[in-house]
């Protein structure tokens, strides 16, 4: 009987977001054309890279947001400012734990969530070399 009181104290003690949405985050970044490079910063700090899109990356999540700039040849550079925003399981953490349960998630990031899939349109460079219907002369 001891244990199971040990064990539900734990869990109580636990942020909801840690369990259910964890302190990690798969982000995919979709571009139309695909094959650009995609660099991820946050807070001035690069936290990752995309060789060729499409393609995935796991992030630390924080309530810092996260600035996406991807670059392909013969297209301008184009960025996609994807917000931390507030995790659903938080607001049941608040409800049901008080503020510890969200104290826990908060220090820990799970409180927080990005927007999953990301689509960002390359938009081709000026000149005529990136246009296919027009011919130098």
């Amino acid at each position: 009987m001891r244990k199971v009181s040990v064990i539900a104290v734990l869990v109580s003690l636990t942020g909801c977001s840690s369990i259910i949405e964890g302190t990690n985050q798969t982000l995919t970044v979709n571009t139309t054309p695909a094959g650009a490079t995609c660099v991820l910063n946050r807070n001035g700090q690069v936290i990752g890279q995309i060789q060729s899109t499409p393609g995935g990356i796991v992030v630390e999540k924080t309530k810092h947001d996260i600035n996406v700039v991807c670059n392909k040849e013969g297209y301008l550079e184009a960025t996609y400012f994807n917000k931390s925003d507030v995790a659903g399981a938080t607001v049941g953490n608040v409800i049901l734990g008080g503020g510890i349960g969200w104290a826990i998630d908060s220090a820990s990031g799970a409180d927080n969530k990005y927007t999953e899939i990301m689509n960002i349109t390359l938009i081709p460079a000026p000149g005529p070399e990136n246009h296919p219907n027009t011919h130098a002369k």
